[in-house]
């Protein structure tokens, strides 16, 4: 989430973003010797414990901290302040040409650009459908909506007629 990644920098703290999924989040953990890493789907993995997410070992980790801080977790994530998110799957006839496209490609640069800097657009194509997912985040589903349409627009060619 958009409002994670602010958090972060706002506290100093550095992190990388990777392609959606467990292998990728781990190898770029190995690359940078990150000993911990996680993905949007609550996946959270500790490089020195485990190579996928563990929902059971995250809770406990997280256990152990709200142990020694001695704080209720609603204190401790009161500096993140998640974005609104909207995201919407396109049936397509060709997700690969959609995903290839200038047009496409030009369209999600401008969205980046009409959020100032202020949120992010996501497009990738589905490992499994003709789909290709667009998420926008923002601080106002107003923008998120705005944000994502201006993307649609440039996938309408490729749209599958229902």
């Amino acid at each position: 989430n958009f409002g994670l990644f602010k958090a972060f920098d706002d506290a100093g703290l550095s992190y990388e973003k990777t392609n959606v999924g467990d292998k990728y989040v781990y190898a770029c953990m190995n690359e940078n010797e990150y000993s911990l890493g996680g993905e949007q789907s609550g996946h959270i993995i500790f490089g020195d414990l485990a190579k996928t997410g563990d929902g059971i070992l995250t809770s406990l980790r997280i256990m152990e901290v709200l142990r020694a801080e001695r704080e209720k977790l609603s204190e401790l994530t009161r500096p993140v302040t998640l974005y609104p998110q909207q995201l919407v799957n396109v049936r397509v006839t060709d997700k690969e040409a959609a995903m290839q496209s200038p047009k496409v490609n030009d369209a999600v640069a401008a969205a980046e650009k009409f959020l100032e800097g202020n949120g992010r657009v996501l497009v990738r194509a589905s490992g499994t459908e003709p789909l290709v997912r667009v998420l926008a985040e923002a601080p106002t589903d107003e923008l998120c909506q705005q944000a994502n349409q201006i993307v649609l627009d440039a996938l309408e060619e490729y749209r599958l007629s229902a």
